[in-house]
């Protein structure tokens, strides 16, 4: 295959609001050195982690990645950022061409990887870097990646589009119910339900074959219980205490005490989002006293994200993805992931790949 010189694709020119995203035509496509895979885009996920690293949320201080060596404004998962860069940790994606020493793959292969690809180090062993934060990442049409960082989904039954919806989401949601345990029989309160996470912890703790009690907002309530939640709180409803032996939390905020005081004693709460809000109070009394357990949940593991793979091949967990925008309409794309009206996920498409 002769590749071209240039591509088109977004990127983030500074840290801001959606007058930071610029659409290129001539950005040059990167030649794979050894080690890695160059990747034609099929489809990209949007996330919550695009607008945090846009906006600059993230500080390096309180994130468990990799440093970047970088000085500067600290808006990325590890730092400071490279400017332009090109932001998406959401891909599937096909095999275009191999660098030097790199076995085991083919052109032609079906591709994804999990948005923070791990990095451990004796310093640091939950180090990792993020795929649209310290590399360039899926909002363009082809993607430099490292080889051992590839999962093959090929045989998939899943649609390109239906893969890009599941690395972020339904990754984070596996490595929290990893983090906590979750197993059959357990009761599981979730928030944030209806979101890409919530809704994708929804549907693979029923797998696991946990009960579910989801927090949603009523009009989205059908969707939460085609995923297999059996009983749907509202999201500013007190969940009822001690009836939980696992808390999946992506939200924070004002509700976190509840949460807490929702478990059993023994219980287990993970989080990994903070949609309402990172700070948050607590009895400490409530958790030490029960023998609470919390996770943070942010660091995967290589092989925890293979057993998601396994059933994304298996055809076991299939997202919903509510819309789907051509890669140049980011913008609004964006907007309406805000406003939080439609569950699931929306997925953009590289302009290559429109009909």
């Amino acid at each position: 295959m002769i590749l071209p010189a240039t591509m088109s694709g977004v990127y983030l020119t500074r840290h801001g609001g959606p007058e930071a995203l610029e659409w290129c035509d001539d950005i040059p496509v990167p030649a794979p050195g050894p080690g890695q895979v160059l990747v034609r885009v099929l489809a990209a996920g949007v996330n919550n982690t695009d607008i945090n690293t846009r906006i600059g949320w993230y500080s390096s201080d309180v994130t468990g990645a990799t440093d970047s060596g970088e000085t500067g404004e600290a808006g990325g998962w590890a730092g400071a950022l490279h400017f332009p860069r090109i932001q998406g940790g959401d891909l599937c994606g096909r095999i275009v061409a191999l660098g030097a020493g790199v076995t085991g793959w083919t052109t032609g292969q079906r591709v994804t990887c999990q948005i923070n690809l791990p990095r451990p180090t004796p310093e640091n062993p939950f180090g990792f870097i993020a795929l649209g934060s310290e590399l360039d990442g899926a909002f363009a049409e082809y993607c430099l990646l490292e080889a051992n960082d590839l999962f093959d989904v090929t045989a998939s039954p899943l649609s390109d589009v239906e893969i890009a919806a599941t690395p972020c989401a339904y990754g984070t949601a596996w490595n929290l119910l990893a983090r906590c345990g979750v197993a059959q029989g357990d009761a599981v309160l979730i928030t944030g339900a209806s979101g890409g996470v919530g809704l994708a912890a929804v549907q693979l703790a029923t797998h696991l074959g946990a009960r579910v009690t989801a927090m949603t907002a009523p009009a989205k309530a059908d969707a939460v219980t085609a995923a297999g939640a059996t009983a749907i709180l509202g999201r500013d409803v007190t969940p009822p205490p001690a009836r939980f032996d696992r808390v999946i939390d992506v939200v924070g905020g004002p509700l976190w005490p509840d949460l807490i005081r929702a478990l059993k004693p023994g219980g287990h709460y993970a989080v990994s989002g903070a949609i309402a809000g990172p700070m948050v109070s607590a009895d400490l009394r409530q958790i030490y006293l029960p023998d609470i357990t919390l996770h943070g949940a942010t660091y995967q593991p290589r092989e925890i994200f293979a057993r998601l793979i396994a059933l994304i091949n298996e055809g076991s967990i299939r997202p919903l993805v509510s819309a789907t925008y051509p890669l140049n309409q980011i913008a609004e794309a964006q907007a309406e992931f805000m406003t939080k009206r439609l569950p699931g996920k929306i997925v953009l498409i590289p302009s290559q790949e429109q009909p």
